[in-house]
């Protein structure tokens, strides 16, 4: 694979990331600021996470950057209860964000995995 765009876990989370910014553009959600500015960030963070440790070319570099990610992502999930609870998301909303959320969690952790695996086996050579 030679672009981080094909991997499955980038792909749903920059499709995360983009929702975010998009519910976060209008509604109650844009108007507060500091609620706004936090979903942004931790939403974009993870696909930039995901984009620079695939840049490294060491498993074990990028498996430290995939947990990152999946940090970023956990804490977008906070968010979204927090914006669920403050009625910044309609119920349909909170469940596709928050199913979105928990795909790009599952197949960033899995890829993680596979790469902290990749290091221990090189290690042992």
């Amino acid at each position: 694979m030679n672009d981080f765009r094909n991997l499955v876990c980038w792909q749903l989370s920059y499709q995360l990331r983009r929702e975010v910014f998009e519910f976060t553009a209008t509604g109650p959600a844009s108007k507060d600021f500091k609620y706004r500015d936090q979903i942004r960030d931790a939403s974009a963070s993870a696909p930039r996470n995901i984009a620079e440790g695939f840049a490294r070319f060491r498993p074990k570099d990028f498996a430290r950057f995939l947990e990152i990610a999946r940090a970023s992502l956990v804490e977008t999930r906070n968010h979204l209860i927090d914006g669920y609870d403050n009625h910044y998301l309609e119920e349909r909303l909170y469940w596709r964000l928050s199913n979105l959320c928990r795909a790009a969690l599952k197949t960033t952790t899995n890829l993680m995995l596979a790469k902290q695996r990749q290091t221990h086996q090189l290690s042992k050579r």
